[in-house]
């Protein structure tokens, strides 16, 4: 079972305005830039992320029903900015499962984390 949503709506309001700044930066963590499917407005999002062989991968602590999910799904492809580079990622699908580092692994299962985003880098440049 995911979070709570609401500590979801909590984290919108206050934890990821303080994260945000330095998410982009932090080991483990990037900011996920995308486009609301409805509304086209850009919006970012502060996630953890790390590399997996072929791509990355985010833990969808939040569930799968998150509306930036939703919206990189919707669009097939979506930026993240991760130690200061912003790189493009495609393919984005859920998967049940995923190769996180190891020190992470028990938080995730402790936290009954699922689902994952997993992408690769776009081919163009």
């Amino acid at each position: 079972m995911p979070l709570p949503k609401s500590l979801a709506r909590f984290n919108i309001k206050v934890t990821n305005r303080i994260t945000g700044p330095f998410a982009a930066y932090l080991p483990g963590f990037a900011i996920v830039h995308h486009v609301g499917r409805k509304s086209g407005v850009e919006r970012t999002t502060p996630v953890n992320m790390f590399r997996d062989t072929d791509g990355y991968v985010i833990p969808l602590t939040y569930g799968r029903d998150s509306q930036w999910v939703k919206n990189v799904l919707a669009a097939g492809r979506f930026d993240v900015e991760r130690r200061g580079r912003r790189v493009t990622l495609t393919e984005p699908r859920i998967v049940q499962g995923a190769h996180v580092p190891a020190p992470v692994k028990p938080i995730l299962n402790a936290l009954n984390v699922d689902d994952y985003v997993v992408a690769r880098p776009s081919a163009s440049k």
